[in-house]
């Protein structure tokens, strides 16, 4: 059932929009004033100086490794299942370890097709996949390149990411990675429920 929601009673001088207008016009007035008077004109040399975006800001994917290097992906497809815009294609394979089932022999995201919703993110059970790389801007000269595969995913190094980003640091080259790979080895034969 629909809900109605009640529509607020305009005064005579409101349903003339004169005075509404006027009122949009003063404030962007004030604001133009204000930057050309007191140059708070934040300006960059863009491309060579790249704005510094948050890492919550939700960029270009990465897939997220194991201790071993390998990906974390179980290739359950639930990200692709979740993505409205149908950009993530996997091909699933055996893993070649008793504690994983599965591992994606392919996992590519075109680039194209994502609308950078996030849902990927959020429908992953194992925190394989991120949009946290900060790589808002992708130039690329033909279609094709904007096909990123599982090589260019996993493409990234720990030390990129803060120390308190404990998963990233498990990574080969990251700061717990010889802790991380030896108690990954070490469970190579029990549950893999904790390593997913």
């Amino acid at each position: 059932m629909a809900k109605i929601i009640p529509r607020p009673k305009l005064t005579f001088w409101e349903s003339l929009y004169f005075i509404e207008i006027f009122k949009g016009l003063m404030t962007t007035g004030a604001h133009a004033r204000k930057n050309l008077i007191h140059g708070e004109f934040e300006t960059r040399n863009y491309p060579e100086e790249a704005p510094k975006l948050p890492r919550d800001y939700r960029a270009r994917h990465r897939l997220m490794k194991r201790p071993d290097g390998s990906p974390r992906c179980v290739a359950c497809f639930m990200c692709s299942t979740a993505c409205p815009a149908r950009c993530i294609n996997i091909v699933a394979e055996e893993a070649d370890r008793t504690d994983i089932e599965k591992r994606p022999a392919k996992f590519e995201i075109d680039l194209l097709l994502c609308v950078f919703c996030g849902y990927c993110v959020e429908a992953c059970p194992c925190d394989a996949i991120r949009m946290d790389t900060t790589i808002g801007v992708m130039v690329h000269d033909n279609r094709r390149d904007f096909v990123i595969g599982k090589a260019k995913l996993m493409d990234w190094n720990p030390a990129d990411y803060p120390a308190t980003d404990v998963q990233s640091q498990k990574a080969p080259g990251g700061s717990l990675n010889a802790e991380a790979l030896a108690q990954f080895n070490g469970a190579g034969g029990a549950s893999g429920a904790g390593h997913h």
